[in-house]
Order: structure tokens, then C-alpha cells, then sequence
């Protein structure tokens, strides 16, 4: 299919002016003059103008096109009738579950429920279901009957295939199923859906839009697929741990743009079609996204609740999109996919200049300047046609691509610059870092550490056990110690007291105890000690989560099938690894005395320096007060 041009073509209404905020009830609709919606986005999140949150960015560009859009955000999902309050729309409803996966977003690592929620206002809990995009879907279907049921976002995308989940402990099928949607739009849908509302205005059928690069729909089983690539049915995959691995790893093989093959799927008597990953926007098109005219702030009808997902990125701004890392527990890889976006420098000074001007609040700090991964800006593939037939699942592991071009030179410049617009007093860089790119340049590091960094710098070593690391796809330990001596020289040099944040994780598949305890005592032995820490959580489709459900490396074929792995489990093994991080909580001595102990490493109890955990209740009351009960 021929690449589809975002901001070309003809608008729907030519008339259509951009609003000041999308309309979210009958009344602010009627204000406008309109008597009903081209496509309604139903939301998840609190309704924020902003680019950051996609209901916004979604609704923005079909506006661009002449569409008149409307948002319902979080509704009531235990009645039909919350979802028609704008009446039925002429073309669609786009549902999503917001920037966050419902699951992730209502419990924890050990299946706890959240007790709050950044993207609702004053932060409250239970604004969205489980499993919102279901429900969601559903309730469109009930309360507007023969309107278009349209999915996406990161709860969609992750869920377009057969997928473990977590949370019940169990496969569940494609989400395009138990949601009865008509299409599912994944990764960064604006390209789709733009084309998709043109189509349907231009009068063809949801049911006959089938060649949509980045959509998934189902159809009856049995059909031929011409070259498309046929994963393992469904119900296989429980049966057959080898045909679950073989279906993720085919999944990611397939994630390039410019080489990847629809996918089939079997699901009974349905097949699910997944097609190609959508093209990367080009840089004029990814401008223009981010230029359009968003408020910047959230809808007037929640007054002066706080939003704290909009608090922590008012005053940012997004340079570029994608990552190449590869990571095996990150989901940006199955939902993004591995090529860069970036902005030009003009786009982002004049952002960083509306931002100082029409903000409120902004006093001189651009809290970051980034992405998903801050220092991959305007790089990417050298070969002419970029990564063509490349089938590697990260560029930069087990070491970086010679084909790679990972200069940090556009992005030096453009720190310069942003920091150099009148008003701007600092510029962080409060996205993640890749090391491993970063020490190969020892003027990026002294420019952020003597410009960027507010103090402190979070980073992700995630491990420094070999057998972890490979299993994430991470880099060795090296790379951290020497990204952290350079970081600690340009402090110094500049004069600046500052220190590195390791971000890190416990329980991630191919992790035993012993290297979690070695983990725990280079902590100890570096004087780090982290109070936020995170359990792996195996989310839909990542390769991490494909070893959990299977106890097999999708990352490592061999005859027959994949490599098993060790995978801990259980909510002791999972609350000894995460206490084993945090060896100096009182909390978790007991446990860690009793695991020492079995572990034959009781040497490591006692009051000294090289000792991980005190040895008595009396020890403990000396040191930290009163410890809890052995």
C-alpha cells in the first residue's frame, strides 16, 4: 500500500475552525453549533488538550482534517447511557483505555489495587474498569446500535493477539474479540485513523476497509492470506509452550515497518489479521502534530483538581518517539516499534517558546526535554532504506549495530538552543537515558550532567548479574560504573554535587536468588540504597512476559524450539528478590535473615560493614528502632 500522506488531502468540513477544548457534553456541543460528532473518543483518562495524552493528540488531528470530534472521558461504564451523552456519532467511536493499560493502572506487581490514579482528577481511584477497552467497547455497541466500535491505544495494542495475562493468570485471546470491534488501531495511530475517518466519510464500510497499515480485524477462519505469515492458533498456545514462544518472537521479528508481514492468527472459527506496523510520520509530519493548537491544559470542567500525569508534564516537551533497545519487559517495543521519530530543532524551540508564554505557572524550567529514551534524538539506521530486511529485535544488544547511527551531535545542539531561548532559566532531561549510547560520547555526558540534570539523574542498569541482563537485553555492569564515573567527573568539574538514580528490578524472568542477593550486596557495598523498587510485571506481549508464561527465551532458539529459563515465581520467591533490594528496610530483615540462612550465607548477618542485615532484635532497635516481629 502506498505510503498515506498525514496532512495532505481534502478536509471533511472545509468550514470546520479549531475549538479551544473538544467538546465533552451535549450542551458544549450545541455551543458550537453542531448537531452532532463525526467520532467520538471514549477515554480512560481525564480529558487533558495536551499532546501527551493521546485522546487529545487523536482528537487535534482529526480536527486538522476538517472532522468535528468530541470526548467522553472516563464515563460511567456501569450504564449505556454515559456513553451516548453526545448522541450517536456520524462516523465512529474511538475507544481507548488512555495512556495506561487499565490493569497496570489499577494494581500492583503483587495484584493489589492502587489506591490512586495520576490521570484522574484529585487523583482518585476507579475513574475506569478492568479491562476498560472491553468494557468500553461494549457499552458504545449498547448505547449507539450500527455505530463503528474503532480500539486503540497502548491497552489495545498490546492486547491484538493472543496474549498471557497476568492478572488471571491465564491466555486470553485477542481483545478485537471479547470488544466485538469492528478494527483495532495500534502503536501511533494518527496516520489510521485519519485515513480510516476519510474512507468512511468518502462512504466505504469499516467491514471493507481491510488494507489499513497498523489495524487488526477479525474475519471468519480460513480465508487465504497472501503473503502474510501464520502464527500458532490460540488454542495451541496453551497446550504448547514452544508454539507461545514462537508466536511472540515472530510477533517482534515483524514489528520493522519497512519489512514487516500481516499476521494471522487462529481463534476457533476466527482469524485474527494483524497488518504491517503503520509508517513512521516523517519530521515536517511530526511537527505538525505537536504544533497544532492545543490548550495545553485540562478541560474547564474539572475546575481546580489536580491531575498529577499533568503535573509532571506540563512544562515538558516530547522531541521524538520510539526506541530501539529492545528491552525485553518494555512494552513501548510492541507498541511503538524500534524506529525513531524525531522533531526538528524549530519545532521544538518554538514549543518550548508557547510553553513560557501561555502556560501558567511556568517559571523558567523545562522540566524535560525527550522521549522514550531521551538520547536516541534524529537517530537510526545508516543503510539507504533504513533497517529493510534487518530481522535483529534490538539494535543495540548484545552490543550496538555497526549500521547505527547514534551521533549525539543534533541533540548537543539542540540542548544549546533550548537552553538559550529567552526566559528558559534550565532544561532537564527527565526522560530515560540509554547508557550504553551515552558513554560512547564523552561530550553528551559532561553537557547533561553540567546543564540537564536537576540533582539527580535516574538511570536503568535494571541488573548487574550476567544472566539477568541477558534475559532483559540490557547491557553489563560496565556500562553503568562507566557512565557513572563520567557523570561524577563533569559534576565535579562544574561544581555540582549530583547523583545517579538506579532504576532497578526484582523477579524478572532468568533472576535467582543468588543473583539477586549479589545484587544486593554491591548496593550495600556502593552505600545505594533505592526506595522505589519494581517487581517485574509480566504486561500483554512483551518477550519478558512470554518467558514468565512459558519458562522458554523467545530470545534464544535452539533445535526444537527455545532455551528454557528460570523464571521466579510465587509471591515468596517475588517478596524475597524485591526485599533483597531493599536490604535496609527493618521490614524486610526477618525474611532476609531466614533466605541468608537457608542459602548457606550467614555469614552475611551481623552487625559489621560487610554484613547485609543486622543479627538480633536488639541490633536492630540500636540501629533503625523498633523491628518488626521474626
Amino acid at each position: 500500500m502506498a505510503d498515506f500522506d498525514l496532512f495532505s488531502g481534502w478536509k471533511h468540513r472545509a468550514e470546520l475552525v479549531p475549538v479551544p477544548v473538544l467538546p465533552m457534553s451535549a450542551a458544549e456541543m450545541r455551543s458550537l453549533g453542531w448537531d452532532r460528532c463525526d467520532v467520538v473518543l471514549v477515554t480512560g483518562d481525564a480529558y487533558v488538550d495536551h499532546p501527551s495524552f493521546g485522546a487529545a493528540l487523536i482528537g487535534r488531528v482529526l480536527e486538522a482534517h476538517g472532522f468535528r470530534v468530541g470526548v467522553i472521558a472516563q464515563p460511567d461504564w456501569t450504564r449505556p447511557d454515559d456513553f451516548a451523552r453526545l448522541g450517536a456519532p456520524e462516523l465512529f467511536f474511538a475507544v481507548s483505555s488512555g495512556n495506561m493499560d487499565s490493569m497496570v493502572n489499577r494494581y500492583t506487581a503483587e495484584r493489589r489495587r492502587r489506591s490512586d490514579d495520576a490521570y484522574s482528577p484529585g487523583a482518585e481511584p476507579d475513574r475506569r474498569p478492568d479491562r476498560a477497552v472491553i468494557v468500553y467497547a461494549n457499552r458504545c455497541r449498547q448505547a449507539c446500535p450500527g455505530v463503528p466500535v474503532v480500539i486503540g491505544g497502548l491497552e489495545a495494542s498490546l492486547r491484538r493477539l493472543a496474549h498471557y495475562d497476568y492478572w488471571s493468570d491465564k491466555l486470553r485471546r485477542s481483545v478485537l474479540l471479547d470488544a466485538k470491534a469492528d478494527l483495532l488501531l495500534f502503536g501511533n495511530a494518527e496516520r489510521a485513523v485519519v485515513e480510516l475517518a476519510q474512507r468512511l466519510a468518502a462512504g466505504e464500510a469499516t467491514a471493507g476497509i481491510r488494507d489499513l497499515r497498523g489495524s487488526a480485524f477479525a474475519r471468519p477462519h480460513g480465508a487465504a492470506e497472501p503473503g502474510a505469515m501464520r502464527l500458532p492458533d490460540f488454542e495451541d498456545l496453551g497446550r504448547a509452550p514452544q508454539a507461545h514462544a514462537r508466536a511472540v518472537r515472530e510477533l517482534y521479528a515483524q514489528a520493522r515497518p519497512e519489512s514487516g508481514r500481516s499476521l494471522v492468527q487462529r481463534h476457533g472459527d476466527r482469524d485474527v489479521v494483524v497488518r504491517p506496523p503503520p509508517l513512521p510520520l516523517s519530521t515536517r509530519e511530526l511537527d505538525r502534530v505537536y504544533e497544532l493548537p492545543y490548550s495545553r491544559r485540562p478541560h474547564p470542567a474539572y475546575g481546580k483538581a489536580r491531575i498529577p500525569a499533568y503535573e509532571m508534564i506540563r512544562f515538558s516537551v516530547t522531541v521524538l518517539r520510539g526506541c530501539y533497545g529492545g528491552c525485553s519487559f518494555c512494552s513501548l517495543a510492541c507498541h511503538e516499534g524500534p524506529v525513531i521519530q524525531s522533531r526538528s530543532e524549530r519545532s521544538v524551540l518554538a514549543e518550548i517558546a508557547r510553553i513560557r508564554d501561555g502556560v501558567p505557572g511556568f517559571s523558567g524550567i523545562v522540566s524535560d526535554l525527550g522521549g522514550p529514551t531521551a538520547n536516541m534524538y534524529r537517530t537510526g539506521c545508516r543503510r539507504p532504506g533504513g533497517a529493510g530486511a534487518c530481522r535483529r529485535l534490538s539494535c543495540l544488544y548484545p552490543e550496538i549495530c555497526e549500521h547505527l547511527d547514534a551521533s549525539p551531535a543534533p541533540l548537543i545542539r539542540l540542548y544549546r538552543k533550548a537552553r538559550a531561548v529567552e526566559g528558559v532559566d534550565k532544561v532537564l532531561v527527565a526522560s530515560g537515558v540509554r547508557m550504553d549510547l551515552a558513554v560512547r560520547s564523552a561530550d553528551y555526558v559532561r553537557e547533561l550532567a553540567q546543564h540537564h540534570v536537576g540533582g539527580q539523574l535516574k538511570v536503568a542498569p535494571e541488573h548487574i548479574c550476567r544472566t539477568p541482563l541477558a534475559h532483559m537485553q540490557k547491557p553489563g555492569l560496565e556500562v553503568f560504573e562507566r557512565f557513572r564515573a563520567l557523570f561524577e567527573r563533569y559534576s565535579a568539574q562544574a561544581g555540582l554535587e549530583q547523583y545517579l538514580i538506579p532504576y532497578l528490578i526484582a523477579a524478572h524472568p532468568g533472576t535467582r536468588d543468588e543473583d539477586m542477593l549479589e545484587l544486593a550486596c554491591w548496593l550495600k557495598s556502593n552505600r545505594i540504597r533505592v526506595d522505589q523498587v519494581q517487581t517485574f510485571l509480566p504486561s500483554p506481549l512483551t518477550l519478558a512476559t512470554a518467558m514468565y508464561c512459558t519458562g522458554l527465551n523467545p530470545l534464544r532458539p535452539q533445535k526444537g524450539g527455545f532455551q528454557p529459563v528460570f523464571v521466579p515465581r510465587g509471591e515468596r520467591q517475588r517478596r524475597l528478590h524485591k526485599a533483597l533490594l531493599r536490604y535496609h528496610d527493618p521490614e524486610n530483615w526477618p525474611l532476609l535473615r531466614k533466605a541468608l540462612r537457608a542459602m548457606g550465607r550467614a555469614d552475611l548477618i551481623g552487625g559489621g560493614a560487610q554484613h547485609l542485615v543486622p543479627a538480633s532484635r536488639a541490633r536492630a532497635k540500636r540501629k533503625r528502632g523498633k523491628e518488626p516481629g521474626k
